[in-house]
């Protein structure tokens, strides 16, 4: 896929359905229960009409949760307790099912499906286990860029390509996570980049760490602008990035760049989406849902960025998609209510008066 093809797969992209939306609100209205009186549900059901463009809404179903897995360079920082290896492990769990992804989605009846987009080691070919390999891990973003431009278009296109392959398996909502030791270093790198985070506001100091591992983040953190360049050990002669690259392959992430193709898709493909794309192209967020709020300091403030309220708050940190498969139920729902609660005056009752 060109440059020029992944820029028309995010043009094609269109706003939701207003008209759709507009009945939503009006049935709501209508609906057998004073009005109001679901509160953010009504939200999500007019937001699900709008995606599918139909009032009511199809219930976003079946689901699927995509686990992005690679390792990142920046590990050789110490900026995490856990040794590399344990992103090959844990994909290994996925694929035999015993990890709490993998329990979630049991209950909630979701398929898992795991990404190998650049983890260190090698892994053995098994079902549920996609290979999609960019490179064996990213580089030091402490050092230089973590990805080249061509290896950050790589990966956003194997989100594009896997979100593609699901919904044409039947899937009709679209889950995303991800899995890699020290994935918390780059996430919080975009962040900063996306944001405008000042490194004394730095999103990357989880409640576990120890101060020496927060001091070892610090000295590569982003810039506070595209205007200033990377400071330090960062500077290369790739920055200033071209425009809507410039967080793929300076300070990027090969587990995170394949969530923002995951995004990218047609309306129709559509289920939860994450930060990175609004960079890209503005005002993409009317699709979006945000499943949950992290216990880490740079999930709040990327979802404040974006205008996205979670749904949830229940002091979760783990990944995975875990969070976003237990707001799953909300959406699904929302989307049932429209279609099977009574109108007023189907049912014959009587509305409020006044």
């Amino acid at each position: 896929m060109s440059g020029e093809q992944l820029t028309g797969v995010v043009d094609a992209i269109t706003p939701p359905d207003a008209a759709a939306r507009a009945a939503a609100v009006e049935r709501l209205d209508r609906m057998t229960k004073p009005r109001g009186a679901l509160g953010r549900v009504e939200d999500l059901g007019v937001t699900l009409a709008g995606i599918a463009g139909a009032c009511p809404p199809p219930v976003p179903e079946p689901a699927v949760v995509a686990v992005f897995a690679a390792d990142h360079g920046v590990h050789a920082q110490g900026v995490t307790p856990w040794p590399q290896e344990v992103t090959a492990q844990m994909v290994a769990n996925f694929v035999a099912g015993g990890a709490v992804v993998n329990a979630f989605a049991r209950r909630l009846g979701v398929e898992v499906c795991v990404v190998d987009v650049g983890v260190a080691a090698p892994l053995d070919a098994a079902p549920g286990l996609l290979s999609r390999r960019v490179a064996a891990g990213s580089a030091d973003l402490a050092v230089g860029p973590a990805l080249t431009r061509e290896q950050a278009r790589a990966a956003v296109e194997v989100g594009v390509g896997t979100a593609r392959e699901l919904v044409a398996a039947g899937n009709r909502c679209l889950v995303t996570g991800d899995m890699g030791i020290a994935n918390t270093t780059a996430a919080a790198a975009l962040i900063s980049v996306f944001t405008g985070a000042t490194r004394r506001r730095s999103p990357a100091a989880a409640p576990a760490w120890t101060t020496s591992r927060w001091r070892a983040r610090r000295p590569w953190w982003p810039p506070h602008s595209p205007s200033t360049g990377p400071t330090r050990q960062t500077r290369s002669a790739s920055w200033p990035p071209s425009a809507g690259w410039s967080t793929r392959h300076w300070p990027g992430s090969r587990s995170r760049a394949p969530r923002c193709g995951f995004g990218a898709p047609r309306r129709r493909e559509r289920g939860r989406r994450r930060a990175g794309r609004r960079r890209v192209r503005p005002g993409r967020t009317a699709f979006w849902v945000a499943g949950h709020r992290s216990a880490e300091p740079g999930h709040t403030r990327a979802l404040a960025h974006l205008g996205l309220e979670p749904l949830l708050d229940l002091g979760m940190r783990l990944g995975e998609g875990t969070g976003a498969l237990l707001a799953l139920p909300l959406l699904q729902s929302a989307a049932q209510a429209l279609q099977d609660v009574a109108t007023f005056d189907a049912a014959g009752v009587t509305e409020k008066q006044g």
